[in-house]
């Protein structure tokens, strides 16, 4: 199954650099141009999905500690006391 992927790919490098090869200079100019584009786009998209997913997981880790932390004290109403408060304090 690689194998054939691979193979595939290959065949088409090929076919894009034999059309490449075919063509006039301003056109190959053009054709160069357009293939950076596509390049750049792809790859700027592939960075996007790869550094939205790290986000997301930061995100979820972020909320999951807020979660556990505001487990750890104690709520007066509307009013949220975490247990931290509730050390003796030093008077300088």
């Amino acid at each position: 199954m690689v194998e054939m992927i691979f193979v595939g790919i290959v065949l088409a490098v090929c076919a894009v650099l034999m059309l490449r090869l075919l063509l006039g200079e301003r056109r190959r100019y053009r054709f160069d141009a357009a293939l950076r584009r596509l390049w750049l786009a792809v790859r700027i998209k592939a960075l996007r999905l790869w550094h939205w997913r790290a986000a997301h997981r930061q995100a979820r880790r972020d909320a999951e500690e807020a979660i556990r932390r505001a487990r750890e004290g104690e709520w007066d109403g509307n009013v949220y006391k975490p247990k931290s408060f509730k050390r003796p304090r030093k008077l300088h």
